[in-house]
């Protein structure tokens, strides 16, 4: 159920639990529903960072309330109210008071959008929040030890202003190089983890060219932290923040030996960006049970006809359930099964075909 999201006045659908198809014209909600969906699942929009201009248009509030079937086929209610205040409410099996980060954990989202080159071709932000989703749902601690370091490194960095001398910031670092071991031990396991299968199906999609990643954690892979905090203290200091840590860690992803942005054409992105988030997904279901859901925006953007198929296939061998959005049902033909569910959007209205 949706309620006073964007120009989705309300709208309450039964889905399938394999591919639900959003058909209908630019500008008619198709975006604006998988956005909710996601804000289901990370309680924040992935377009606007900014409540108000999520909440509709003279209304002071949205919700966005699901029911999650999980493997053993128990129903649980999820839900999240949000305020233009600020005010947030998490409820999780009817019991309100939770946190965004559980919401996260019960419902694990892949988003596939036409931005979501950025993966590839911009800095290494984003792969590096690609390495911390599969960490965060196979390593529990991982949450509250990456927070920890944020907030450690930002005291570190307010410190580096006043200090006179590497002494002051001895007790700092002690936890802070601490925590960055840990994290990057968490990090470089999942890579190497993912590594095979991830290079095996980008492979099967782009078969024209030698795929490879490598994990980079941020400095030095032969010294310790608390040794290169020491040493490169005047460097920070100079500079008024920490340069180097696991706050820069990368995906390092090469393709014929050449970075992947260098090489490939919009369509190979695509395809690449489509093979990383289904590994990933795939890792997940086989170390954890979880499903992951798959919400994939204007899915024929940047693919010929034989892209799309190979990228339809591929979904139907996940099992998962997944959410496409199209102009017309002709783009998304190949993707329909007996199962599936397809809906028309118009001016934020929806109706089952």
């Amino acid at each position: 159920m949706i309620q006073q999201f964007r120009n989705i006045k309300a709208c309450d659908i039964e889905l399938s639990s394999g591919f639900n198809f959003l058909i209908g014209p630019n500008g008619s909600g198709k975006t604006s529903l998988l956005e909710a969906l996601y804000m289901l699942g990370y309680g924040r929009s992935f377009r606007s960072s900014l409540t108000g201009r999520v909440i509709q248009n003279a209304c002071q509030e949205l919700f966005v309330h699901g029911r999650l079937l999980n493997s053993e086929q128990i129903e649980t209610p999820i839900g999240i109210n949000k305020q233009r205040d600020g005010v947030v409410e998490v409820k999780i099996g009817g019991m309100s008071g939770q946190k965004l980060s559980q919401l996260t954990q019960v419902l694990p989202l892949q988003l596939i959008h036409p931005e979501g080159f950025e993966l590839l071709t911009d800095g290494p932000k984003q792969r590096r929040a690609f390495i911390d989703w599969g960490v965060f749902y196979s390593v529990p601690a991982f949450f509250e030890a990456w927070g920890r370091f944020r907030r450690l490194n930002k005291q570190r960095n307010a410190l580096l202003k006043t200090a006179t001398s590497y002494r002051e910031m001895q007790y700092w670092d002690a936890e802070l190089s601490s925590l960055a071991e840990q994290i990057d031990t968490w990090r470089a396991g999942y890579v190497e983890q993912i590594k095979t299968g991830t290079e095996s199906l980008c492979q099967d999609f782009l078969p024209e060219f030698d795929i490879r990643l490598q994990y980079y954690r941020g400095w030095d892979k032969e010294t310790s932290y608390r040794e290169l905090l020491e040493r490169n203290f005047e460097r920070d200091k100079m500079l008024g923040y920490t340069f180097s840590g696991p706050n820069k860690a990368d995906l390092r992803i090469r393709v014929n030996g050449t970075p992947v942005e260098d090489i490939l054409s919009r369509g190979q992105l695509k395809l690449m960006v489509c093979a990383l988030r289904v590994a990933q997904g795939q890792h997940l279901t086989s170390l954890t049970g979880k499903q992951c859901i798959y919400l994939i925006d204007d899915f024929a953007s940047e693919l010929d006809s034989e892209r799309r198929k190979l990228l339809a296939d591929c979904f139907k061998a996940t099992g998962a359930q997944v959410f496409v959005s199209s102009i017309t049902q002709s783009q998304v033909d190949d993707m329909v099964m007996s199962d599936s569910k397809m809906f028309h959007m118009e001016q934020g209205r929806i109706e089952q075909r």
